[in-house]
Parts: structure tokens; sequence; C-alpha cells
């Protein structure tokens, strides 16, 4: 690793997110120089509205055993956990047909196993981050996944080795067990599973702590500047245009969330990321144990310090952030099967919607991007952005810093996909 100031990569990390912050910082703790470019502020969107979950033991790739046929069901309910916007364009029919492909217990087993492994770790490196002086919320209480159906208890159970495997601790609780573990679950929940050694943060305070330690560390953050056009050399990218101006790097990090998808294609390297749009809404709070999983209904209760977050429905369409109420009001409405004390709330709410980064089979894409000899992307963490952050960020800085990829990265591939090359190895320092 160069030490000399001439000597220092410059990365350019195009997306502020969670995953884009992230990486960043982790780049910069290496020695890089790093400038990030977002086409707003950073940390808003998915970030910064999302449940907070860091939990490993809910990294189960959507799609699975069911997912179809149980999808093509709800898209007749405009109120459903999930809903598709019908099209005929080519990209659409391909992310279709690659999720039917990978809805099967044995894909869905093995992206299970390929999160644990990325995710390993990932607590202890959130403990690093405040021990950093990062300064955000967050909770130790872990997470209870609460079911009114036995069949989706019993269809997790099939995966309790894994996360076994991974020292994640499952406690498995049957009728009255769950209630006397969470004394606010109704009768009508069947049982549970709990995982204690899950946590929870507030998300925006942890992307405003990330933006900060960023500045103190001397990385440049560049806000409002999306990317207008890509300069490419051969198989180098030599520099990115923004409103802000051109920016040159040794090499790029294309890690743009649900944006990914178009701006890959400026890059020449046209990536299946689909956007999942989820809605979030803060109500008052409610005293519960930890955070809880409304299985049956996807939806996600956090206890905050400041309020309860109530978080859920995956809605594939557009690149928009419109608010459905309908939706929303089926989220809000979910708790009252599941909590014997739930009132939806009676006054003014303020929903908040995220663009969710999807691929066909439901794990992200990391790596080398195409056969780009200098560019890089890193993407599709779909609902787990929060959790996969830190093995993401570390197995990144790894591969454009020192060239190697770790084996935790080979699932990720750009090159699963038909069509995308595998890349070069990092590039080393042209100043």
């Amino acid at each position: 690793m160069p030490h000399d100031q001439e000597e220092r990569m410059h990365i350019v990390v195009i997306g502020g997110g969670v995953i884009g912050l992230t990486t960043a910082y982790h780049l910069a703790r290496e020695g890089a120089q790093v400038t990030v470019l977002d086409a707003r502020r950073t940390g808003r969107g998915a970030s910064e509205v999302n449940a907070g979950w860091i939990v490993p033991a809910e990294a189960a790739p959507v799609p699975g055993p069911g997912v179809v046929l149980t999808s093509m069901k709800w898209m007749l309910r405009p109120d459903s956990p999930l809903y598709i916007r019908p099209s005929l364009h080519p990209r659409f029919l391909s992310f279709m047909f690659g999720l039917w492909r990978a809805s099967n217990a044995r894909a869905q087993r093995a992206g299970f196993a390929a999160h644990l492994e990325l995710a390993e770790g990932t607590i202890e490196s959130f403990d690093d981050y405040r021990a950093d002086g990062m300064d955000f919320e967050m909770h130790s209480q872990g997470l209870l996944m609460a079911f009114l159906e036995r069949s989706g208890l019993d269809h997790h159970l099939t995966h309790l080795d894994l996360v076994e495997r991974f020292g994640l601790e499952p406690t498995v609780l049957e009728g009255d067990a769950v209630r006397e573990h969470e004394p606010h679950l109704s009768d009508a929940v069947q049982g549970g599973l709990f995982f204690p050694k899950e946590r929870h943060v507030d998300p925006r305070a942890l992307v405003d702590a990330l933006h900060r330690r960023l500045t103190e560390m001397g990385v440049t953050l560049v806000e409002n500047a999306g990317v207008a056009d890509v300069q490419r050399a051969g198989t180098r990218i030599t520099s990115v245009s923004t409103a802000a101006g051109t920016h040159r790097g040794d090499a790029y990090l294309l890690a743009a969330g649900a944006w990914t998808g178009p701006l890959s294609r400026q890059f020449g390297v046209p990536l299946p990321v689909r956007p999942g749009k989820g809605y979030s809404v803060d109500v008052a709070p409610l005293s519960l144990r930890s955070a809880t999983n409304l299985s049956d209904a996807k939806v996600a209760v956090t206890p905050l310090g400041r309020n309860l977050r109530v978080a859920g429905t995956m809605e594939f369409g557009g690149l928009d952030e419109d608010i459905n109420g309908v939706r929303v009001e089926a989220i809000l409405r979910a708790p009252a099967r599941y909590f014997r004390d739930w009132e939806p709330p009676s006054g003014a709410i303020r929903p908040q919607a995220g663009m969710r980064p999807m691929t066909p089979d439901g794990i992200p894409i990391m790596g080398a991007l195409g056969d780009l000899s200098n560019a890089y992307v890193s993407t599709g963490h779909g609902m787990l952005g929060v959790t996969l952050a830190p093995g993401a960020a570390m197995a990144m800085t790894q591969l454009i810093l020192q060239g190697t990829s770790s084996p935790r990265l080979a699932p990720f591939a750009a090159s699963r996909f038909r069509g995308i090359r595998a890349g070069a190895l990092a590039p080393q320092p042209t100043h």
C-alpha cells in the first residue's frame, strides 16, 4: 500500500447511499484519495427511509419457492406486499425471467449462504464505526420473526442450519412461548424465531454519521452532481462528467443503488438492476423488546428512540419515489393482526419512499465492471444494504486497492449475467 501522498490511488465513487459511503470510508481508511459523487444529497432515498436492520439471519434472497405464484396472486391486489407493474419492454421481461429461474430452493439457499459469508463480522464492523467517532443510534436487542401461519415458520426452519453455522443462535418459539417472549403479540401469532445477535440502527443517523466522518477524513463529497457522461479509452474509464465538472481518477466504483441500471449503460456494461420501491412511516413508540418482522405481511417494525418505524412493501415499477396511499394504509393495518394493542395513527403521517436496487436472482452485483480494467461495481443489495454494507465495502476495497478478489465476492460477479465479461485486476496509480 503506497504511503507517499503522490502515490495515493484516487478512487471516484459514484453513489452516496449507504453502500457508496461505507465503501468510501474503507477506501479512505486504507489510504486512498476518494471522491464521492451523488445526484442529490448523500444518504437520501432508500438509505435513510429503510428499517435500519442489521440482520444476517434475514438475508435470504427474495426469489424462492412459491414466489412467482404468490406474486401473480398479489398483482391483483393493490394493497398486497408485492406489486409488479406489467411491461413488455425486453429489459423488464428479461428481469422477470431471471427472477423466475432463481425462484427455487437450491438457488435461494446458495444466495443465503453467500450473504451470510459476506456479512460475517458485520456486527463488529458497526462497533468499529462507533469507536472511530461515528455517532448514530444503535440497538442490540435482537430480531423476532413472528408468524401467523405455521407454514411460514416451517419454511424458515429449513434454513436454520445455515444461520446456526454462522453462530447466529436462533431460538424457535412455538405457541404461547412467542407471547411470553413478546407480550404485545396477539393470540393470532402461531410462533416465531428469535435471533439474539441481530441489531438495528436509525438509518438516517447512520448515513449522516458516515458523511461527517468522511468529511473529517478528507474525502471529497460532491452532491447534486449526477453523472451526465462517461469518457472511455479502450478498456479504461478516463473521466466522468457531472454538472459540477469533470472528475478523473485511477479507478471508478459504480455504487448508485437503484440508479445503477441506467448508469451502467453509460459505462457500456448494462446491468440488470431494477428499482423495488419500499415505504416507511414513523409512528408513536411501542415498547417492543426488539425489532420485529411481521413475516406473513412482509412488514418490518423497528423501535427507535424517538418513534416506531413501520416499513414494508415491494413495488416494481419505475424510478420514482411517489407515495401510493393504498400501500401505505396496508402497511399501517398489518400490525393489528400481530399486536394486541395496535392502533393505526389517527393524525397526519409522513410516509417516505425509497428505491431499493434489485437484481433478478436477489443477490448483489459486486466486482469488476465488465471488461473495463479500472471500473468496478457494488450494487443490487436490495433490502440488505445496511446489513451487507461493511462486508461489501471491505471486499471491494481489497479488490480495488490491492487487485485481489476475496473468495466472498465470487457469487456476486456481474459475469453471471449473459453477455457481461469479467474485468481485469485493479490498476496501479498513474500519478
